[in-house]
């Protein structure tokens, strides 16, 4: 699979919290506002071959409370499924966003992400989903709801699920296929629907892969130019917690794994788009750009940001 010749073939990763700010509630405005604004910053990035791909923290964690304050009265589903729903309720937002600030043509693929059934991330989970809560309130739901909590990066306590490697996007060739078309194309939302297969047939399993892993991991597969990573932070930084902090502009894959061997991007926030980043960039990426969706624009133009080159 090549990208046409000339055409910038791009994916684009987009934080969950980048989608619902640290104070906002997740309403449906306010998701609203800020997908609208994300599509505006993107806008230029849209006329070429474009995935859009988009986080789950926030959201999937309030459709996981939906689905256990409502099983009295109806029946509940399993995270895999929740999955799929995020899937279709971001999806269809962005895709909405998209078609207001461009005349191109814009579909949802709800996107199954293969991962390995005996990966040990079922055995440990560690992906963050849902609202912070305090120390007591995290005690109390864990007690409740038999929920692991655990702190996040000193913000508050937040619930852990697995959180597995992708191996491959089930619906690659359809996402494809809709570039060939010149479809703008929205997959793997909230880091896909984490499938396993036995005997040829394919199993969801519970758990929430991360959205950089999976992007990185479709963007391979459709051999993307580059990944554009947008979150909630403008950019990658060392010694980010501290009063040291310092912008890393330009990196090179060989620099960005160096320092996340020396534990400067922790697990959880910056370190899986590292990794992702590393991954991509080892299958014949071109170019890794992390930032905010404010900043994209100078980003793209080496003015802020971070660049992670080979």
């Amino acid at each position: 699979m090549q990208a046409r010749r000339g055409d910038m073939r791009t994916v684009i990763a987009l934080g969950g919290n980048a989608l619902t700010r640290p104070e906002e509630r997740g309403t449906y405005q306010e998701l609203q506002h800020n997908i609208l604004n994300t599509c505006k910053s993107i806008q230029s990035i849209l006329q070429h071959e474009v995935v859009i791909v988009s986080g789950s923290g926030p959201q999937i964690g309030n459709i996981l409370l939906q689905n256990e304050l409502a099983k009295g009265n109806v029946p509940s589903m399993p995270l895999h499924v929740l999955d799929a729903e995020l899937e279709g309720e971001l999806g269809y937002m962005i895709q909405q966003g998209v078609k207001n600030v461009t005349r191109k043509p814009v579909i949802t693929v709800i996107t199954q992400v293969l991962v390995d059934r005996h990966d040990p991330a079922f055995r440990k989970p560690t992906k963050f989903v849902g609202r912070f809560f305090s120390k007591q309130q995290a005690k109390e739901i864990s007690r409740t709801h038999k929920y692991m909590m655990r702190e996040d990066a000193g913000r508050g306590y937040r619930r852990v699920v697995a959180s597995p490697q992708p191996i491959k996007i089930i619906e690659k060739d359809a996402i494809h296929a809709l570039l060939q078309k010149k479809f703008v194309v929205i997959a793997v939302g909230g880091g896909g629907i984490p499938v396993t297969k036995k005997h040829q047939h394919l199993h969801g399993r519970d758990a929430v892969i991360d959205k950089d892993l999976a992007a990185a991991c479709l963007a391979k597969g459709i051999k993307a130019d580059q990944l554009i990573i947008l979150t909630g932070v403008d950019a990658v930084y060392r010694d980010f917690a501290t009063k040291r902090k310092k912008r890393l502009a330009r990196l090179t894959a060989k620099q960005a794994e160096q320092l996340l061997k020396q534990g400067q991007f922790p697990p959880g926030n910056m370190g899986p788009k590292i990794q992702a980043s590393l991954q991509f960039l080892k299958a014949k990426g071109k170019k890794v750009v992390i930032t905010s969706p404010e900043k994209l624009k100078k980003a793209m133009q080496g003015k802020a940001g971070t660049v992670i080159t080979p």
